[in-house]
């Protein structure tokens, strides 16, 4: 462990661009947060603007090191995790996009999704990719990109398209475009990548049509990839760290050994479990992926993902104008001793696993003339715990083995009613780190093996430290009404968009 030593760790979600620095204790010496436009040119679609993205994310940077009081000279390595499958396409030559980025949440690419359904892929693209087939992942968006942008057959032809998750672009852009790179994490969620050969599928290039050309090198989640440009910072530093948000906050809550599996709560809900060095595929809608590569070394994970969680809370807060804050949420969840009845299915872009219903959409049911909005946030509270109950135990299910201690990060699980309901749902253990920053922490933990600040995993468990621990206070079976109602609600959320269009 080399002391004075900080890792500047680039998390960029997708909300905002955040930065923090990390001393070698796993400490926070300093942070950096701007957020950014989200832009929805019709219903189900979601864009970024990859520039935005870019000039917020150096805002953050600098914003941090300047907390910090520290100088560039003080920065061993530069990491980054990010906002997995949203895309980006830009022109080699002039390094500008030639689009806005399509957001992992975007649903555009249905139809397409259909098609590759109707074709028989499913099987080919599940025990290839590990993915299921849904407008989640990046391949449909890139070919998207390819049959609705002009720019883009034009550049591919001339050998000058380049699509990247948003890694890849920060790579690119920091390093001024002398690196183009992603890793094995974010490769993982493209549909292209073979996660046992880790390398881009031949196949699967051929039926998007994307030239494998306009794809970056992969690489592992932790060593050198380039040089951060000194026009930045004020000199050089390497970038020795990428992983994906899920795939780094995994690693963060230092779930090393197979069987362990946290869950974040942030946009949306992302349950993660090591199952050690080989791949395990689920039929419960779970997704196979790769959890990190280190050293050449690859361990893999099952995952299940709910689109929707904390951007329910921001719903209540900026659409409905029912909270001021998320902590009102909490405060008037807890004047009442149920929902009333309500319940609520954060569908607003689909339903993830185990459902992965791309044409489900939000419903509220169960709603009387009594229904206040003390009733309303609790119900949505409710809701993510539902959905990471019915993640945990699908993973349960496909894994063969039980969860009996969950770790949990992410801005919802600040809240305490929560992680409560979420114990007594599941009837197992949920611990939160004093550390809340565990996908920037992971990928900070990922570079600074590669450069030398920590020498071992071992040395990374005693980074972990626990803040608060939850443990079930209610009997077993005694939330068997509460799901029952819930998965009847789902039923009725699913397949309401479909045909609608």
């Amino acid at each position: 462990m080399k002391i004075g030593q900080y890792i500047l760790s680039l998390d960029q979600g997708t909300t905002s661009s955040r930065a923090v620095l990390f001393d070698a204790l796993g400490g926070i010496a300093g942070m950096g947060q701007r957020e950014f436009t989200q832009i929805y040119p019709q219903p189900g679609y979601v864009e970024h603007d990859a520039v935005e993205i870019l000039q917020t994310q150096l805002y953050a940077m600098r914003q941090a090191v300047h907390e910090a009081e520290i100088t560039a000279e003080d920065i061993a390595a530069i990491s980054i995790t990010n906002q997995r499958e949203t895309t980006v396409a830009w022109d080699s030559e002039t390094g500008i996009p030639i689009c806005n980025a399509i957001v992992w949440q975007c649903r555009r690419t249905a139809p397409e999704c259909e098609r590759l359904t109707a074709e028989g892929l499913e099987e080919y693209i599940h025990k290839t990719t590990g993915l299921i087939i849904d407008p989640y992942f990046s391949g449909t968006k890139m070919k998207w990109i390819l049959d609705n942008v002009p720019k883009a057959k034009v550049l591919a032809k001339e050998h000058r398209l380049r699509f990247g998750t948003i890694d890849t672009w920060l790579i690119y852009s920091l390093t001024e475009g002398e690196s183009y790179v992603t890793d094995v994490t974010n490769a993982s969620r493209t549909m292209l990548f073979d996660i046992q050969k880790l390398d881009w599928d031949e196949k699967m290039l051929n039926v998007f049509g994307i030239p494998r050309d306009a794809l970056p090198k992969v690489v592992d989640s932790s060593g050198i990839v380039g040089m951060c440009s000194e026009t930045i910072l004020g000199r050089k530093i390497p970038i020795a760290g990428i992983a994906g948000d899920q795939h780094a906050a995994l690693f963060g809550q230092c779930c090393f050994d197979k069987g362990m599996a946290k869950n974040t709560y942030g946009t949306g809900c992302f349950v993660l479990m090591n199952t050690g060095d080989k791949p395990v595929f689920s039929d419960r809608g779970l997704i196979t992926t790769i959890g990190w590569c280190v050293n050449g070394e690859t361990t893999y994970a099952l995952e299940g993902s709910a689109f929707n969680a904390g951007s329910a809370i921001k719903w209540l807060r900026d659409e409905l104008k029912l909270i001021a804050n998320p902590q009102e949420a909490d405060l008037l969840a807890e004047t009442v001793e149920d929902a009333g009845g309500a319940v609520f299915v954060p569908a607003f872009t689909g339903l993830g696993a185990p459902y992965w219903d791309m044409y489900a959409r939000g419903a509220l049911l169960g709603v009387t003339r009594g229904t206040s909005k003390a009733h309303i946030c609790r119900a949505v509270l409710e809701s993510i715990a539902y959905e990471s109950y019915d993640l945990v135990k699908a993973m349960e299910a496909g894994s063969g083995t039980e969860i009996s201690e969950l770790r949990v990060d992410g801005g919802a699980s600040r809240s305490r009613f929560l992680m409560q309901y979420q114990a007594d749902l599941l009837h197992c253990a949920v611990r939160q780190p004093k550390c809340l920053e565990t996908t920037a922490l992971g990928s900070a933990m990922l570079a600074g093996l590669a450069v030398g600040v920590w020498e071992s995993l071992d040395e990374l468990r005693t980074v972990w430290k626990l803040k608060n621990a939850y443990d079930p206070q209610t009997a077993a079976g005694s939330e068997a009404k509460a799901l029952k109602r819930w998965h009847k609600a789902v039923e009725r959320s699913m397949g309401w968009a479909d045909g609608l269009d």
